[in-house]
C-alpha cells in the first residue's frame, strides 16, 4: 500500500501575484479552507499516512496551519465555540503525519521531489503538485485512490492525465500512449513525453495535470539527471529515463480538475466548492442566480 506523499510548496508563487506576496499561494483560500487542505484531504482518502512538505523558509504559514494551535484552541472551548474547535481539530486525522523538509534553493520540480529522499527512502510515493485540485465529487474512489489501484495491480508507476480540446494541448506536458486512448479511470502504457508541443504536434490529446505515482529508483534518476532550461531539475526528465527500466502508464482522471494557480482556474474552483458547501451553498446558488439577472 502506497503511504507516503510529497507535496512541493516551496515555490514563489509568480502566478499567483499580488495575491502571494505576503501569504504562500496555497494558503489562499477555496470557499473557506486554503487550497493545500483540500490536496491534503485527498491524499488522505486515498490511504495516505505521511504527507512530506517540500518547503522554503517564507512558508511557515503552510506547516503551522497543519499544527496544533493550543491557544487558539483553548480561547475557542472557553466560549464555547464548539464546532469551530471541532473543525480545528480535524485538519488532519490523528494517524496521519506532516513532515516537513526544506529545499534550500529554486532548483525546479525535479530538485524539489529529491529533497523529499531522506524521508521516503526506497518506497513507492505519490507527488501532489498543491496549486492543482482534482474533485472526486460523486466518485465511489478518489482519482489517486484509483491510481494507487493501478499501481498496485501492474506495477507500473502513474501519471495523472486529462483528455483537453486538442486546441489546448499546446498548453500543458503531452503523453503519447501504446493504443487507444483508455476510458476515464482506465491506464495506458507512456510511450513518450512531450512539454508544451507545438500545435499540430501532439501525440494525444492527454495532458499531465500535477499528480505522479513514482518508485523510489526516481531518486537515483533524479540525481542523474542534468538541469535543463532555466537550470533547473525536470521531474519529466528523470520520468523519461525510467521508462528505460520500468513501465510508466498514464491514468485518465474521471474526476475534474482545476489549476488554482491560474486565476480563472482558481476562481471556477471557488464557484464548483462553493455551490456545494454544506453550509454556504444554498446562499451562494441564490447569489450566482441574482448576479445572473443583472
Amino acid at each position: 500500500m502506497i503511504r507516503k506523499a510529497v507535496l512541493p510548496v516551496a515555490g514563489l508563487g509568480t502566478r499567483c501575484l499580488p495575491a502571494s506576496k505576503a501569504i504562500p499561494k496555497e494558503m489562499i483560500t477555496i470557499v473557506d479552507k486554503p487550497v493545500i487542505q483540500y490536496v491534503v484531504e485527498e491524499a488522505v482518502a486515498a490511504g495516505i499516512k505521511e504527507i512530506v512538505l517540500v518547503t522554503h523558509s517564507s512558508k511557515n504559514a503552510i506547516e503551522n496551519h497543519f499544527d496544533k494551535h493550543f491557544e487558539l484552541e483553548t480561547t475557542l472551548e472557553a466560549k464555547g465555540k464548539f464546532e469551530l474547535l471541532e473543525e480545528l481539530r480535524n485538519i488532519i486525522p490523528d494517524d496521519v503525519k506532516i513532515i516537513s523538509v526544506r529545499q534550500p534553493e529554486p532548483l525546479g520540480l525535479g530538485h524539489a521531489v529529491l529533497c523529499a529522499k531522506p524521508v521516503i527512502g526506497d518506497e513507492p510515493f505519490v507527488v501532489l503538485l498543491p496549486d492543482v485540485l482534482v474533485d472526486g465529487e460523486g466518485l465511489e474512489k478518489n482519482d489517486l485512490a484509483r491510481m494507487i489501484e493501478a499501481y498496485e495491480a501492474t506495477g507500473a508507476a502513474q501519471i495523472m492525465v486529462e483528455n483537453v480540446p486538442q486546441d489546448m494541448a499546446y498548453k500543458y506536458g503531452i503523453v503519447a500512449i501504446d493504443g487507444e486512448t483508455p476510458e476515464a479511470g482506465k491506464s495506458a502504457l507512456i510511450t513518450g513525453m512531450v512539454e508544451k508541443p507545438a500545435p499540430g504536434t501532439e501525440p494525444s490529446t492527454l495532458a499531465v495535470i500535477g499528480r505522479y505515482l513514482l518508485p523510489g529508483r526516481i531518486f537515483e534518476l533524479l540525481e542523474q539527471t542534468q538541469p535543463g532550461a532555466g537550470g533547473e531539475i525536470q521531474l519529466t526528465d528523470a520520468i523519461d529515463a525510467l521508462r528505460d527500466d520500468k513501465a510508466v502508464a498514464a491514468y485518465r482522471m474521471a474526476g475534474d480538475t482545476y489549476d488554482c494557480g491560474h486565476q480563472l482556474g482558481y476562481l471556477e474552483a471557488i464557484i464548483s466548492f462553493a455551490k456545494r458547501h454544506p453550509k454556504f451553498g444554498e446562499g451562494f446558488r441564490e447569489l450566482l442566480a441574482r448576479y445572473q439577472e443583472k
